[in-house]
């Protein structure tokens, strides 16, 4: 197999460790994995992690969801925050 197969393979398994330990973090793993040793651009590799992201982050709240850890109040104003925050993060870094 392709040797970026398996080190990409392994960037998302130490980044899904890191996002499960740490409650996210994987994108520190897969940017600078992404745009300095496969050397994609930079705009391509923040939406590639984010997307990869999305489901280490997906897995880990089910799993504290399942272990009753999540507090729901904190967490939907959290949320719809962190919406917000993310469609003025992402135009300001498109345009």
């Amino acid at each position: 197999m392709n040797k970026k197969i398996y080190l990409s393979f392994f960037a998302g398994l130490m980044a899904g460790i890191i996002c499960g330990l740490f409650g996210s973090g994987g994108g520190m793993i897969l940017l600078p994995f992404l745009t300095l040793i496969l050397d994609e651009n930079e705009v391509k590799a923040r939406a590639t992690t984010i997307f990869c992201v999305f489901f280490m982050v997906l897995i880990s709240s089910f799993l504290y969801y399942k272990n009753k850890y999540i507090d729901w109040n904190i967490s939907i104003k959290c949320a719809i925050g962190g919406i917000i925050g993310s469609i003025i993060g992402t135009k300001l870094f498109t345009n």
